[in-house]
């Protein structure tokens, strides 16, 4: 369905995520070409006239714009503004680092403070507790955002202008109440971000739960084939997204290209398909594993020993592809991997194939080894995204390989 088509009836979501921004070529491609160009051409004076009085939209360069970035940035905003009731607005990035750097920037600024939970991404850890403050940008950490003590810690610190979270955590699979969270956050005059890679917005929507903004690291299941490194901000403020945390990608020089969002956007037209296969396929593995003699402990929020079950159940459309487990030790954390064959172990997440990573020596390998025991990421630790491979194919490799431990 081309922009310039009216319709009168609200689609559905696996629908938007097909038809979303798609602006079909004046060639009559069916579907949208590539934009390799770093620079546009304006007709005439009069036409940049134009465009500089802001009569008209136009691109002007890539590092400011580009059709595929846009048809990208469209379709997401559709996506994780879904069921909302007024606009949502979304920039695109060349790397989910990208956005979370361009999400807590917008926000804070020297001088401020930012409240995290106890368990991030190692890479997002390392921002916020090394690189922001040669910034003038300081942290604190709240377990779980547990209310009462987030209640205390703003309480405590008025200069807080961001609660940053990511829900389920990266890689314990921790679920934080976001609109609980919210609730607090805003009562203080701080704004809410939440990494939503794990989920998507085929599975959670959190501005619908009242956080401000949600970045995703696209290189994962939104993109879904492993080909492109990518990151999103997406919020309810335009102007936040126009002249704020948005704009840092121009500044910040951390602009895609146009392939990497032609492939995202690809990738992303399948997203509401791909993840009910990838939750399918999870809940087999999960319940599988949680019963295994050689696993200790199965982290999956849709199990309902799960510490924060009835919170995912609540705020979560399924429980995702994310899975860890405990094996009780380094060496047999090592025994179960070196005893795959169909997986692949490779770091990142939310390929169509099943990805395995040992989070103390590869994704959180920089944190000091008293935090991240500290936080539940000990030597035995296993983080698992599940793949679309038959599920009794990912049973017979997982069983092969836990027979070894």
């Amino acid at each position: 369905m081309a922009d310039n088509k009216e319709r009168d009836w609200n689609l559905k979501m696996s629908t938007e995520a097909i038809h979303a921004g798609e602006m079909h070529d004046p060639s009559g491609a069916h579907i949208d070409p590539v934009h390799m160009t770093s620079t546009y051409v304006f007709e005439d004076v009069d036409a940049i006239g134009s465009w500089a009085r802001g009569e008209n939209e136009a691109h002007v360069y890539s590092r400011v714009g580009n059709p595929n970035r846009k048809a990208l940035s469209t379709k997401l905003a559709a996506l994780e503004g879904f069921g909302l009731d007024s606009p949502v607005s979304a920039e695109i990035f060349a790397s989910g680092m990208g956005a979370v750097t361009a999400s807590i920037m917008g926000f804070a600024g020297s001088g401020d403070h930012i409240v995290t939970q106890s368990v991030l991404y190692g890479t997002t850890n390392h921002l916020v507790r090394e690189v922001l403050p040669n910034y003038g940008i300081s942290s604190s950490r709240v377990p779980l955002m547990e209310p009462g003590m987030l209640e205390d810690e703003l309480s405590a610190k008025p200069n807080a202008k961001v609660v940053y979270i990511e829900t389920p955590a990266n890689p314990t699979m921790a679920v934080i109440d976001i609109q609980a969270t919210a609730d607090i956050a805003h009562a203080h005059g701080a704004r809410v971000v939440v990494d939503n890679t794990f989920a998507t917005p085929i599975l959670q929507r959190p501005l619908s739960l009242g956080a401000d903004a949600v970045i995703h690291s696209t290189t994962k299941f939104i993109n879904g084939h492993g080909t492109v490194i990518g990151g999103a901000l997406v919020s309810r403020d335009s102007d936040f997204i126009e002249n704020g945390g948005g704009a840092l990608v121009r500044y910040m020089g951390a602009v895609p290209s146009a392939l990497d969002c032609w492939l995202t956007g690809i990738g992303l037209k399948t997203l509401p398909l791909r993840m009910r296969e990838h939750c399918s396929n999870a809940r087999v593995l999960a319940e599988y594993l949680d019963t295994h003699p050689k696993v200790v402990e199965t982290y999956w929020p849709g199990l309902a020993g799960h510490p924060q079950h009835e919170v995912a159940a609540r705020q979560m459309d399924d429980f995702g592809a994310m899975l860890s487990i405990e094996l009780g030790g380094y060496d047999s954390a090592c025994r179960f991997m070196d005893g795959l064959e169909m997986a692949s172990l490779a770091v990142s997440l939310g390929n169509v194939d099943t990805l395995v990573q040992h989070p103390a020596s590869m994704t959180h390998r920089l944190w000091p080894p008293e935090d991240r025991l500290a936080v539940g990421i000990t030597d035995g630790l296993v983080r698992i995204s599940v793949g679309l491979e038959d599920p009794a194919d990912i049973l017979v490799d997982f069983e092969r390989a836990l027979s070894g431990v």
